[in-house]
């Protein structure tokens, strides 16, 4: 009992004493800005010149060095392709000095020589399935159809499936499209590609920084059970007027930015504007350039409209208010007519409290998603989703340690109508109201890093509170080795209205989850369970390491599991509408929504080398993916067994004015269900007594073992140069060349089950697009 005494109060005199040093320690903070057009710099070093004290800049450019022993030092920024700053600086104790740091483009940029916060960050933080995406990594791509966009590069990221570039969707880690989250500035977006599969609605121009994660995510994030996108846009230019127009075979863009209220100076306040149009005329220009392809064009439009103004004090301070329209339409000549419209408004903020080492930020925003596809002659299928979404984030540092925590608030009201094959019609409106709070802790001792969380999440609609852990671990095994480690739970309150037995779906609806669901669900052991709630929820498992072969040469490898521990599907079935008359009937034919379990587990493996003026980036990635949907197991129709992405991209010429860069992509074939047969379908208008011999019949397909066949693998090669003309030191003229397929390989699309023939994917595309900056 002495004992345990005496070991508690030794450990209540360190955390006393700890505060008592920390207590006796100053902290500087700030942020680091482009001396031309004031955008944050991020993700670069900022340390006390002579020490191992420093930190790495945010998302927004912001840093925080806390625990300095007071004293004169010089602190120094350094990042590729600008000066090196250094700055005396005095530190007091129990003060916080607040310096923005402003750095400018360097004259002569040395390749032989750069300084990042990547390795500090790898150390530093467990990075369990993150990748980190900026516009500089997205210009090492191909240009496809004469412009690169985020939709091409999450083709390459580790865990990503593309399934084609008609239609195509993205699965990550084998979760289907309505399990990934994707924010944009804090909003939450409900479909961010556009049907033709190569673009996205956040075009290149307007993005600061994309963080993507494929699993295993913090505490911060949630409301979904597979994976999250964290768009964040960048501000319009502080100090002058600029812009870019361009346009190509695929598309026509502009954007226009500057300053409302100049920023004179490092500590003035200053105000700017941003608008970005982007149009695409694929339907009409491939009339003209790609009539191999199709003589009456590809199918394919779409429109994206952003804006947004900033506003920034003197200490780093800033709000922004920002909107958007995206459109997107894909008519199939009478087969099939699809279009989506996504508009949304909001405002957002970063706050640095004078006297206050804590970091606050927030989000409100509204936006409105409504899509419709006419098949034929049967009735449109139709979809809504209305939203909002607010939360408020805090952040606090001490030393390498870092505490944020925060609240979150959603609600949305869902449309959905829908006739199955039988002529059954679906329908449902619902209006839902989510509450979350949360609180995670990232602490740095010596050689090992830990990152626990908790969520608490409330669906206020269901009345139902799930509590979910979160953990996070790294150990620095050597300066060049690191082991890793995370797991959590998840949850969500959206169901997909796609279709299990399409290999393509044009189709990207949201309902809530239902509360009319089967009350029993009969598991892969055969032992019955009760459904106490309609929530979909998952566990994640990742372990990997991080090896630095050399400081240009990185490999990532990660295994992970995703336990899909409760999937809702709408069920396709129905035979039998669920009513008193009927109750005799199993919940398979008469029950509007069914129940699964399943399984995603596999491995990712990252090469990258980057060096000069030469960028290698290797991924392979193994996936295995089933479902159980309490009569069968199944594979779904993302389930790609084998994953190659290679990206190459090298500059060259004098003032390394080309860029050469190449993409090579395989994947192993799709599950399908294949056809079995067909007979005539007759409808009984006239109950038994209706008179087959006058009857016209509608042809019907008789399906086989679901997703029991595979389709043939899919490959592609793209390759891309492009020539820089520098005019003067604002001027730039851009041409892109590129070729998309280059080896005219036939990839299918998918099978006419009618027709009995294969309808294939885009062939050989050659593009060219030309962009003037100013």
């Amino acid at each position: 009992m002495s004992l345990l005494l005496s070991r508690r109060a030794l450990t209540l005199c360190g955390i006393l004493l700890s505060l008592g040093l920390a207590a006796q320690t100053g902290t500087i903070r700030g942020f680091v800005t482009d001396g031309e057009s004031g955008e944050p710099i991020i993700f670069t070093n900022v340390y006390l010149v002579g020490t191992t004290i420093g930190a790495a800049t945010d998302v927004n450019g912001y840093y925080s060095i806390t625990r300095i022993p007071p004293g004169s030092y010089t602190l120094m920024v350094t990042y590729l392709g600008y000066d090196t700053l250094r700055k005396e600086v005095n530190v007091v104790k129990d003060q916080i000095l607040t310096e923005k740091l402003v750095i400018k483009k360097a004259a002569i940029v040395m390749k032989t020589f750069e300084v990042t916060a990547e390795k500090q960050e790898a150390q530093n933080q467990v990075r369990t399935g993150i990748t980190k995406v900026t516009p500089k990594q997205i210009d090492k791509l191909p240009a496809v159809g004469g412009e690169k966009d985020l939709a091409q590069y999450l083709q390459v990221v580790p865990g990503v499936v593309f399934t084609g570039d008609q239609g195509g969707q993205l699965y990550i880690r084998g979760g289907s499209p309505i399990m990934n989250k994707v924010m944009l500035d804090g909003m939450v977006l409900y479909n961010p590609f556009h049907s033709i599969g190569l673009f996205s609605v956040f075009d290149n121009d307007i993005i600061r920084n994309a963080d993507i994660y494929t699993g295993g995510f913090n505490a911060e994030h949630g409301g979904r059970i597979s994976s999250v996108m964290d768009i964040t846009s960048r501000d319009g230019n502080r100090t002058r007027l600029s812009g870019r127009v361009a346009a190509s075979t695929f598309a026509a863009k502009g954007l226009l930015e500057g300053p409302m209220k100049k920023q004179t100076d490092p500590g003035s306040g200053s105000s700017s504007f941003l608008v970005n149009f982007r149009h695409s005329y694929l339907d009409q220009s491939s009339k003209l350039l790609y009539t191999y392809v199709d003589s009456a064009g590809l199918p394919f439009s779409f429109t994206d409209v952003y804006g947004k103004m900033s506003f920034a004090g003197g200490n780093g301070s800033k709000f922004n208010l920002f909107g958007f329209r995206f459109n997107d339409q894909a008519n199939y000549r009478g087969v099939s007519d699809l279009e989506w419209t996504n508009w949304g408004a909001g405002t957002n903020f970063v706050l640095v409290p004078s006297g206050s080492a804590v970091l606050i930020d927030g989000v409100f925003a509204i936006s409105d998603y409504s899509i419709s596809l006419a098949e034929g002659d049967l009735p449109p299928r139709t979809s809504e989703i209305n939203s909002f979404n607010a939360g408020l984030n805090f952040k606090y540092f001490v030393g390498e340690s870092e505490a944020r925590y925060g609240l979150e608030l959603l609600g949305f009201r869902t449309y959905f109508s829908f006739f199955n094959d039988a002529q059954q019609k679906f329908s449902q409106e619902e209006n839902t109201t989510e509450i979350a709070g949360y609180f995670n802790y990232r602490w740095r001792k010596n050689k090992f890093v830990i990152d626990p969380g908790l969520r608490l999440h409330y669906y206020a609609t269901l009345a139902v509170m799930n509590v979910e852990p979160r953990i996070g671990a790294k150990w620095n095994v050597t300066n060049n080795f690191r082991l890793k480690g995370s797991a959590g739970r998840y949850s969500q309150n959206l169901v997909a209205t796609n279709n299990d037995r399409d290999v393509v779906n044009l189709f990207y609806g949201f309902l809530a989850s239902p509360t009319d669901l089967p009350k029993t669900f009969t598991d892969e052991n055969g032992e019955v369970r009760e459904v106490r709630d309609p929530l979909q929820r998952a566990n994640h498992y990742i372990m990997g390491f991080e090896v630095d072969l050399s400081r240009e040469f990185t490999v990532n490898i990660e295994g992970y599991l995703k336990d899909f521990r409760q999937v809702t599907n709408l069920n396709r079935n129905k035979i039998y509408p669920d009513t008193p008359q009927f109750e005799d009937k199993p919940a398979e034919q008469r029950k509007d929504f069914l129940l699964e379990t399943g399984k995603a587990y596999g491995a990712d493996m990252l090469l990258k080398y980057e060096k000069g003026r030469t960028y290698l980036w290797f991924v392979y990635a193994y996936t295995y993916v089933y479902r159980w949907d309490g009569v069968q197991k199944y594979n779904p129709i993302w389930d790609r067994r084998h994953n190659i992405n290679l990206l190459a991209s090298y500059t060259f010429g004098r003032h390394d004015s080309w860029k050469g860069s190449f993409r090579w992509n395989y994947g192993s074939g799709f599950p399908f269900t294949q056809t079995q047969g067909y007979h005539e379908g007759n409808v009984f208008d006239g109950g038994i007594g209706t008179d087959l011999t006058t009857v016209n019949g509608s042809l019907t397909t008789l399906y086989g073992d679901l997703n029991g066949g595979r389709l043939p693998s899919y490959a592609r090669v793209d390759v891309n140069f492009t020539k820089t003309w520098k005019l003067d030191d604002r001027q730039v003229l851009q041409m892109d060349l590129g070729v998309t397929n280059m080896l005219d390989r036939d990839n299918i699309f998918y099978y006419d089950r009618i027709r009995g023939r294969r309808v294939d994917q885009l062939p050989i595309l050659p593009s060219a697009g030309i962009s003037y900056s100013f």
